[in-house]
């Protein structure tokens, strides 16, 4: 999961873009992903996270 935290924050709002998300998503992602809780991402946005 550290792997996927680390990629969430190191995600730039360009990329994230022209994946077909929007700013808000990547905002709370980011959010939730520098915090130490577990977060769950929905299976759209996971796969299309795994893809980039």
């Amino acid at each position: 999961m550290d792997l996927l935290r680390k990629k969430i924050i190191d995600m730039p709002y360009t990329e994230w873009k022209k994946v077909g998300f929007s700013k808000g998503t990547l905002h709370y992602m980011k959010k939730n992903a520098r915090s130490d809780k577990p977060f769950t991402l929905n299976a759209h946005v996971r796969d299309r996270l795994e893809m980039w």
